[in-house]
C-alpha cells in the first residue's frame, strides 16, 4: 500500500469497519451522478448550439460525416439484413472491398451496436449516442478507479472523473471519432486491472478487462495501456511491500496483459495485415512542438487551437493538481514521483521519438497529440491524490498561485479567448472557494453536502459552458462544414439508387455526387467511392489504372464519370449532378453484367499500354477510341520527356496558354486525361479546372464535348506549374463501337450470376471456354475455382478478376478469406485455454485447502 500518515490509516481503517453496502451503494451512486453530469453537461451544449439531435446544425463533421455516418448506416444494413455484403466483404463500396479489418476499427465500439434500434434514416441519432454514451461510461468507470486508487469522498472523485470524460480531448478529437470514444473507457477499465494486479486477485477478470479494452479499439487501447502502465509503475514504485512481492505483481500484470489482448487478437492480426495491404498512407512529419504559451494554455478550458496537446480536463482537477506539491499528508517520495510522472508525459507529446510511441511507430496523418488522452486521466488521477488528502486552504491557495502563474503564461496564446478566460478566472475563484470552504465544514454534514452540490452545479456549468465554448469556435471554421449526409436531398438520392438496383447482375451506383466520402455505404448501390485507412493498395490501383480518381493517395477512391470505366464495372444505373430541387439526376445506361466472358487466356501478363485508353480497350475487349498524336498548335511548347510523358513548361499570367490540335471522328465524345495535371483545360467551347497532385489527388477520365464536322479541335492548357502530363492525354470515343461492344459482352455473358456475403459465382453454358472476368478488384483473400475443382487465387485483367475456364467449364465459384484471420483465432484460442486452466487450477486449490487438515484445524478456531 501507499505510504499514509497514522491519521489517514485510521481513517481508512473506520471507511474499511463500514457496513459494505452502503458504501458500494454510495459509490455506484456517485459514479452515476459523474456519468449524468458528463453526459448532461455535454447535451446542454449542443442544445444551446443548436446541433443535432437538438436543433438544425449537422453534427457530421470532417470524418464523422465521411466515415462514421456512413459506416453506422452500414452497420444498420448488416444487423437488419439489408445488406449486399457481410461483415467479411463489402460489396458497396470500391466496387468489393474487404470488411472486417473496418467493423473491427470503426464499428467495435459497443455502443455502436445501438443503430438497429432507430431507423435508419435517423442513424445519426445513435453516432450521437456513441459519443454520449461512451463519455458517461467513461466517466463512472473513472469514479471507481479513483476509489481503487486512494479511498475518499466518492462524490468529489465522481465530480473529478467529470473533467476526464468530457475533457479537451474529448470535445475537439474524440467527438468526430466514434472509435475513440471506446478509448476513454479502456483507460480506467486498464487501471481497474492493474489494481487487482497489486492486490493480487481476479486475475481472469482483469484479463477480461484488458480483452475489452483492446477489443474496442485497438488504437486507442494501445495508448491506454502505455498509459495506465506508467501509472501502474508509479504505484508499484510507492508500495510499501517487498521487492519480491511488487515484482510478482510486476509479472501478474505482464501475463494479464498479454493473455488479455492475445484474446482480441483477431481485431489486431485482421487490422495490422489490412493495414499491411492497404495503400500507403501520405508521408507525414512532425511539424514540431507548440510553443510553450500555446501548451501551457491547454491546460486551461475555452479554447481551442490546433495542432497542440488537447489536455484540458475542467478547472478545478488542474487547480489540486497544482495543489499536489504542497500538500503535507501526501508523503513527499509521492508528490514527486506523480509530478515527474506528468511532466514527462507532457514532454513525451512534443518529442518525434516518443510521440512514434505514443501512436504505434507511426506518425498520424492528422493531428499528432491524439494520445494527449493519455495526459487527461493522469492529470486526474494525480488531482485525486491531492483532494483525497483534504488539502488545507493555505496549500489550495498556493496552487492557485501556480495556477495564476500558468495562466499569466499562457496569456498571449491566441487559445485564450473570452470563454477560456471566464472559466479559468471566475470559475477558479469559486472552485477555490467551495474547496476552502468544505475543508473547514469537512466535521458538518449538512453544510458538507450543501457545497458539494454547489460544486457539482459548479462543475456541470463550466462543462457545459466549456462545451460551448470550443464547438462554437470550431464550427466557425469552413474545414469543419458539416457533410450532407442524411437529409432530404441525400435520402431522395438513396430511393433513386435503390430503386435502379440490380445487383448482382449489374451495378446501380451513387457516384460520382458526394454527400460523403462514403456515398456507397451512406446511398447504398454498389460504386467506386470508398474512404478508409483501409482501402486495398490492389484496389486503389486498379481503380486508378482504369480511369477512376482518388483522394489521399488513394486512401479515398472514386467512381468512374466516362462511360467505358462504367460498361468495365457493369455499372447500368448511376447519379450526377443536376441543377434541380434533388440536387442530382439519375441516369440508366446499357451495361454488360458484373460477370463477363473474354476469348482465350486474357490476363494482364505481359501487358503494356500506351494510355489509359489502350488500358481501357484491353480490359473491355474491344477498341471503342481514337487516341489522336497531339500536334503543338502555339504558346509554350511541351517537350517530350524521359519515359514519353510531355513536359509542360508552365505559363505566365497573361501569356498564351500551351495548345495542341488534336483530329479524330467528327461526333465521337472527347475525353481527357491527365491524372496529375492541375490547372485549366480549354477545349471545343468551355473550360474546365483540374486540381490533380502526385500522388495525393488523381484526376478521372473529364469529358471534353463532342468533336466538331471538321474533326479537328484544339485543348489548350493553363497552368503556372510545370508539370508533366501523359504522351496521349486526348481519347475520343466512338459511342456506336461501345453500344456494340456491351451487346458483345452481353450476348457471351454467363446464364446467372449470383453473390453471397462474401462470395460470387456465374453459370455459363456447358463447355465454355475462355476467361471469366469478374468486374471487383482482385485483392487478397479471393480463392476461384471452375466446376468445383481446386481454389486458387484468380490472375488478374486491369486489376480485376480473371479465371481461366480451361479446356472447358460451366460455374466459376470465388470465395472471399479474410488476410489474418485464422492467426488472430488460433491466438484467442490459446489465450482462452490459457483461462480456462487458470480458472480450473483456481478451483482446485480452494477444494484442495478446503479439504486439507491446516485447513480444518484453522477453521475450528
Amino acid at each position: 500500500m501507499l505510504k499514509t500518515s497514522p491519521a489517514e490509516q485510521a481513517a481508512t481503517t473506520e471507511r474499511s469497519s463500514r457496513p459494505r453496502p452502503k458504501i458500494l451503494g454510495a459509490q455506484t451512486i456517485a459514479a452515476t451522478l459523474s456519468a449524468v453530469i458528463s453526459m448532461g453537461a455535454y447535451c446542454l451544449a449542443m442544445a444551446v448550439h443548436g446541433t443535432y439531435p437538438f436543433g438544425s446544425r449537422s453534427r457530421a463533421v470532417n470524418d464523422l460525416g465521411n466515415q462514421f455516418v456512413p459506416f453506422h448506416a452500414h452497420l444498420w444494413d448488416l444487423l437488419r439484413g439489408d445488406a449486399s455484403g457481410d461483415l467479411f466483404f463489402n460489396w458497396n463500396s470500391g466496387f468489393g472491398v474487404p470488411f472486417l479489418g473496418d467493423f473491427f476499427t470503426y464499428l467495435m465500439n459497443p455502443f455502436s451496436w445501438l443503430v438497429p434500434l432507430f431507423p435508419r434514416d435517423q442513424v445519426e441519432i445513435p453516432v450521437f449516442l456513441v459519443t454520449v454514451v461512451s463519455a458517461g461510461l467513461a466517466a463512472f468507470l473513472m469514479t471507481v478507479l479513483l476509489g481503487r486508487l486512494h479511498p475518499g469522498s466518492p462524490w468529489l472523485r465522481g465530480l473529478l472523473s467529470v473533467g476526464y470524460a468530457v475533457s479537451a480531448w474529448m470535445i475537439s478529437d474524440g467527438f468526430s471519432d466514434p472509435m475513440w470514444m471506446w478509448g476513454m473507457a479502456a483507460f480506467p477499465l486498464l487501471g481497474i486491472a492493474s489494481d487487482w494486479c497489486l492486490r493480487g486477485r481476479h486475475w481472469i477478470l482483469g484479463t477480461l478487462l484488458v480483452f475489452a479494452a483492446w477489443a474496442g479499439n485497438f488504437y486507442i487501447a494501445a495508448m491506454a495501456t502505455i498509459g495506465m502502465g506508467l501509472v501502474f509503475v508509479v504505484r508499484l514504485l510507492l508500495e510499501d511491500t517487498p521487492a519480491r512481492q511488487r515484482l510478482n505483481a510486476l509479472l501478474r500484470a505482464g501475463a494479464m496483459t498479454a493473455t488479455g489482448i492475445l484474446l482480441a487478437a483477431p481485431v489486431l492480426t485482421v487490422g495490422l495485415k489490412a493495414s499491411k495491404l492497404s495503400q500507403p498512407a501520405p508521408d507525414a512529419t512532425y511539424q514540431g512542438p507548440p510553443g510553450y504559451a500555446d501548451y501551457l494554455a491547454h491546460l486551461l478550458p475555452g479554447g481551442l487551437l490546433a495542432p497542440a496537446p488537447q489536455v484540458s480536463v475542467g478547472i478545478l482537477p488542474l487547480l489540486l493538481v497544482f495543489t499536489l506539491p504542497f500538500v503535507r499528508r501526501v508523503p513527499g517520495k509521492e508528490r514527486i514521483a506523480w509530478c515527474v510522472l506528468l511532466v514527462l508525459v507532457a514532454l513525451s507529446y512534443v518529442w518525434t521519438p516518443t510521440i512514434l510511441l505514443w501512436h504505434g511507430l507511426a506518425m498520424p496523418n492528422g493531428s499528432p497529440y491524439r494520445a494527449s488522452i493519455a495526459l487527461t486521466a493522469m492529470l486526474v488521477i494525480v488531482a485525486w491524490m491531492a483532494l483525497a488528502r483534504r488539502p488545507h486552504p493555505k496549500e489550495l491557495l498556493y496552487g492557485a498561485v501556480v495556477t495564476a502563474v500558468v495562466v499569466a503564461l499562457g496569456a498571449r496564446s491566441i487559445y485564450m479567448v473570452r470563454a477560456a478566460w471566464i472559466l479559468t478566472i471566475g470559475g477558479g475563484v469559486l472552485v477555490l472557494a467551495l474547496l476552502v470552504l468544505l475543508y473547514r465544514h469537512r466535521g458538518d454534514r449538512g453544510p458538507r453536502i450543501a457545497l458539494t452540490g454547489l460544486l457539482a452545479c459548479t462543475v456541470f456549468l463550466s462543462t457545459a459552458y466549456t462545451v460551448f465554448s470550443v464547438t462554437s469556435i470550431r464550427d466557425a471554421k469552413s474545414w469543419w462544414a458539416p457533410k450532407r449526409t442524411l437529409d432530404a436531398h441525400s435520402l431522395a438520392a438513396r430511393a433513386a439508387v435503390r430503386a435502379h438496383d440490380d445487383w448482382p447482375a449489374t451495378r446501380s451506383d451513387p457516384g460520382p455526387h458526394e454527400y460523403a466520402n462514403n456515398d456507397p455505404m451512406l446511398l447504398g448501390g454498389e460504386g467506386g467511392s470508398y474512404y478508409s485507412s483501409y482501402v486495398p493498395a490492389k484496389t486503389a490501383e486498379a481503380l486508378q489504372s482504369l480511369g477512376a480518381g482518388w483522394y489521399i493517395q488513394g486512401r479515398h477512391t472514386l467512381s468512374f464519370t466516362d462511360p467505358v470505366g462504367r460498361a468495365i464495372m457493369g455499372v447500368s444505373s448511376y447519379l450526377d449532378w443536376a441543377k434541380n430541387p434533388d440536387g442530382f439526376v439519375q441516369h440508366s445506361v446499357a451495361a454488360p453484367p458484373v460477370v463477363t466472358l473474354r476469348p482465350g487466356r486474357t490476363t494482364d501478363t505481359g501487358a503494356h499500354d500506351a494510355s489509359v485508353y489502350a488500358r481501357q480497350e484491353r480490359v473491355l475487349g474491344a477498341t471503342v477510341y481514337d487516341v489522336p498524336a497531339l500536334a503543338p498548335a502555339g504558346g509554350p511548347p511541351a517537350t517530350p520527356g524521359p519515359s514519353g510523358e510531355l513536359h509542360l513548361p508552365g505559363t505566365t499570367t497573361g501569356s498564351k496558354w500551351t495548345s495542341f490540335t488534336a483530329s479524330c471522328t467528327p461526333g465521337a465524345e472527347a475525353y481527357w486525361y491527365a491524372p496529375w495535371y492541375a490547372g485549366s483545360v480549354q477545349a471545343l467551347g468551355r473550360t474546365q479546372e483540374q486540381h490533380g497532385r502526385a500522388t495525393m489527388t488523381s484526376n478521372t477520365l473529364l469529358p471534353l464535348g463532342t468533336v466538331p464536322a471538321t474533326g479537328k479541335f484544339t485543348v489548350a492548357l493553363g497552368t503556372h506549374k510545370a508539370q508533366d502530363i501523359p504522351r496521349f492525354p486526348v481519347g475520343c470515343l466512338n459511342p456506336a463501337k461501345l453500344k456494340a461492344a456491351v451487346q458483345e459482352l452481353k450476348a457471351t455473358a454467363p446464364l446467372k450470376v449470383t453473390a453471397g456475403g462474401h462470395s460470387i459465382a456465374a453459370t455459363f453454358r456447358k463447355g465454355t471456354t475462355g476467361t471469366a472476368v469478374i468486374s471487383t478488384p482482385a485483392v487478397t483473400g479471393w480463392q476461384c475455382s471452375v466446376d468445383g475443382g481446386a481454389a486458387r487465387a484468380p490472375g488478374t485483367l486491369g486489376g480485376l478478376m480473371a479465371v481461366d475456364l480451361g479446356d472447358g467449364g460451366s460455374r466459376v465459384s470465388c470465395s472471399f478469406q479474410t488476410p489474418g484471420l485464422k492467426p488472430g483465432l488460433l491466438a484467442s484460442g490459446l489465450a482462452l485455454l490459457v483461462l480456462l486452466a487458470v480458472g480450473v487450477g483456481a478451483v482446485l486449490r480452494v477444494r484442495s485447502s478446503r479439504t486439507s487438515p491446516l485447513s480444518s484445524s484453522h477453521g475450528k478456531r
